[in-house]
């Protein structure tokens, strides 16, 4: 025989069972979207171009010495200021035995040469004093003997520089590196006792140092190909500097590359700026740094969040609420644009109220 089941269970378990339906419903219900909106605002719009680089001294001179041999004595240091004129290095040479052998050989035929030319000097001496011949013809010999002294003195400096970098005969020293700028010694690549090697006609020669006025620094970067067109010479910029995170130095282009070069698979222009420096900002040479060139400027913009336009062909739109989360479709003319916000010329005002962006939810 079958118990019979108490009302009370059968009232309980219906009523977890309608529970538990009205909190299936309630979770399936689709709730109400809400967007969140805005309005334009004034504000500043700059139209930028970014063009990576680094900063340089406009003017970088290298010292190279006009002997071979091997560096004796340097007298700079990097970071050290050097005037124009100033000894940078001496050198202990080591002759290049072919060119002081033909020196040298210069030398004795040139001796021989004066030595007959002396003689015929003082022959044509003893006939004018005897009157035999005429003032114009000895003094025409005496000329020649002394261009053969002269010619002879330059042959034996010419052969003692080649030797030991020096001359008795001339105030020529060849064996001292001589800076030619006044500035910052930037670097030094060799050591003493270093081979370097005579900057001549065939060859660049061995740098001893490398002197720049660092009070005179350019920015140096490039630009793609897709932005070179709307830059012009004179176009201010401001400059943000890798090692110097809080500094931003202001700028203006002066020179923008008639020819591009390939980099990475890209067609990069080189462009120059200069700067302007602060007091109490310290400079380095070839500092990273990141220019924005600012290509065009509204102070005053009626202006909205970039994300809230969509486009339809040419013509862009927003959308425009008229009741509360009712919203229309507007057309708007657009003018210039900094990437987040846009300039809005026409279709809205400043107390009308927009969809931030498909899809964006959230208070009003």
């Amino acid at each position: 025989m079958r118990r019979a089941v108490p009302l009370w269970m059968i009232l309980g378990s219906s009523g977890a069972v309608l529970a538990a339906l009205g909190f299936c419903y309630e979770r399936s219900e689709a709730q109400p979207i809400v967007y969140a909106t805005m309005q334009p605002s004034f504000t500043e719009i700059v139209k930028k171009i970014t063009a990576p680089g680094a900063l340089v001294p406009r003017r970088e001179v290298t010292i190279k010495p006009h002997v071979s041999g091997v560096i004796e004595k340097l007298l700079v240091a990097p970071g050290e200021p050097v005037k124009a004129g100033a000894v940078v290095a001496k050198i202990r040479v080591m002759p290049n035995m072919v060119q002081v052998d033909a020196a040298e050989m210069r030398v004795k035929g040139l001796e021989i040469q004066l030595d007959s030319a002396r003689r015929e000097a003082g022959r044509f001496r003893l006939l004018h004093e005897q009157g035999l011949v005429s003032e114009t013809d000895y003094n025409r010999y005496l000329l020649a003997a002394r261009l053969g002294e002269a010619e002879l003195d330059a042959a034996e400096s010419n052969r003692d520089l080649l030797l030991q970098g020096s001359s008795a005969k001339s105030a020529r020293v060849a064996n001292v590196v001589i800076s030619t700028a006044q500035g910052t010694v930037l670097d030094v690549p060799v050591k003493e006792g270093s081979s370097v090697i005579e900057a001549n006609t065939f060859n660049e020669g061995t740098t001893i140092a490398a002197v720049a006025d660092m009070s005179d620094m350019i920015f140096q970067g490039r630009v793609d190909e897709s932005e070179i067109g709307k830059l012009r010479e004179g176009m201010p910029m401001v400059i943000a500097i890798g090692a110097l995170s809080s500094e931003r130095l202001a700028g203006r282009l002066e020179y923008i590359a008639p020819k591009g070069g390939e980099k990475d698979g890209a067609i990069e222009f080189e462009v120059k700026a200069a700067l302007t420096l602060r007091p109490g900002v310290q400079i380095r040479a070839n500092y990273s740094a990141t220019a924005e060139i600012i290509v065009e400027r509204r102070e005053r913009a009626l202006a909205i969040d970039e994300r809230a336009v969509s486009v339809d062909g040419s013509q862009s739109f927003v959308e425009v609420e008229i009741a509360p989360q009712h919203f229309e479709r507007r057309a708007v003319t657009l003018g210039l644009s900094d990437g987040s916000s846009v300039e809005v010329l026409s279709g809205i005002s400043a107390d009308t109220r927009i969809k931030r962006g498909a899809g964006e939810q959230g208070p009003h």
